[in-house]
This record gives structure tokens, sequence and C-alpha cells, in this order.
């Protein structure tokens, strides 16, 4: 009778380790079905034309720290939500990360063709304080804005 049990035991565990090892296989399958590259997106006209206004926006209200999704929402006609849902389907990104990104690359042009200082820049494009632009510089790009500037002289 212990035999069998232990044959039970042994059969039963088998049985687990396969059923693992399917789901795991199955698993990955799904994954790689489940990549796509960014050359098989296809952004149609209509997108295109709606980034183009967003990005038009968020220039036109560069300066304005108060300039936010709400007011990108509001003035693309849009509820949040579904202007949320646009942006991550187009672009891969939230709207408040599309704002902030035109505005740490408007930083960077900036910092690249002007003379102002970097706290004149960071209320420039928006920022509240020039901390808070450092760290999306430096989140953006790997280094300070100083360092940035500092590159461009050398």
């Amino acid at each position: 009778m212990g035999c069998e049990t232990l044959r039970q035991v042994g059969v039963l565990r088998l049985r687990v380790k396969k059923f693992i090892d399917w789901e795991q296989n199955n698993h990955q399958q799904f994954r790689q079905k489940m990549n796509i590259e960014p050359s098989e997106i296809t952004i149609t006209p209509l997108d295109e034309q709606f980034i183009k206004k967003a990005i038009d926006l968020v220039e036109e209200n560069i300066s304005d720290s108060d300039f936010s999704v709400e007011a990108l929402a509001s003035e693309l006609a849009m509820a949040r939500s579904t202007l949320y849902k646009k942006f991550m389907a187009i672009t891969g990104l939230g709207p408040a990360e599309f704002i902030r990104t035109i505005r740490i690359k408007r930083g960077r042009a900036l910092l690249e063709t002007s003379q102002m200082q970097i706290t004149e820049i960071a209320y420039a494009v928006g920022f509240t304080t020039v901390k808070s632009f450092t760290m999306n510089f430096k989140a953006e790009y790997g280094i300070t804005p100083s360092e940035f500037r500092q590159q461009g002289k050398q």
C-alpha cells in the first residue's frame, strides 16, 4: 500500500510539472505574439493630424505651468480618459508624459541655442521649479542641464 501511494505521488508530481511547463510555454508564445515592433504600427492621417494639433497646443502654452492634461483634453474637446487612451494607442505615452517630453525637448533646444540661464529656461518651458526641470531633464537624457550645457561648450 505504501509503494502505490509513493508511485501515485510521483505520477502526480510529474503531471504537475508537465502542466507547469505547458503553461509557461503557452505564456511565452503569447508574449512573443504580443511583441509589436514600432515599424509594424501604422498611424493614420487622422492620428497624425491629432498629434500635430496636440503638439501645437502644448507649444502654444509651453510657458504656462498650469497647462495640464485637463487643459489639453478641454482644448481637444475630449474627456481626460479618452485622451489618455488615444495617446497611449498612438504614442505609447500618457498625455502628462507627452506634455513633459515636449517641455524637456524645448528646454534642451533652449540650452543649445540660447544664453538664457537654466532657471529662466525652466520657467520658460513651464516647470514651476528648477529642481523639477533638472530632475526631468536628467531622467530623459541621463545628465543635468548644467552638464549638458558644459558638453556643448567643449
